[in-house]
């Protein structure tokens, strides 16, 4: 499988997830010319901006981990686009999550990490 489909599959995973705790899933794979978010949701009052991460080993530390500052820089960018071009306002209370998923296709873990990392300019 290539890396796209890789992603996918457990962008999949994570949008099921989304679903069986209460959330519902606006759009998926949202890009703009500086990058892409992965999922876009509502949990609650939320809407959450969210990073979908996959490990099948903890050898290079746990999946969460490797949404850097550089990373979270770019996620929130992009919210801010989204934002304006979907709400023409950013005064809607948001939220930056990780869903973090290690393990092997037919034996996941999935943490969903609410409130993962807040805005950075």
């Amino acid at each position: 499988m290539n890396k796209r489909r890789i992603g996918d599959f457990y962008e999949d995973i994570a949008c099921k997830f989304i679903y069986a705790n209460g959330g519902s899933v606006l759009e998926r794979n949202y890009r703009v010319r500086h990058g892409e978010i992965d999922i876009i949701a509502r949990d609650e009052d939320y809407l959450c901006f969210i990073e979908v991460k996959y490990r099948n080993s903890d050898r290079f530390g746990p999946p969460e981990k490797a949404v850097n500052i550089s990373k979270q820089r770019q996620i929130c960018r992009i919210s801010k686009l989204f934002l304006f071009s979907r709400f023409k306002s950013i005064d809607l209370p948001i939220r930056y999550d990780v869903i973090a998923i290690s393990g092997v296709q037919n034996a996941v873990t999935v943490k969903w990490l609410k409130n993962a990392f807040e805005y950075i300019a």
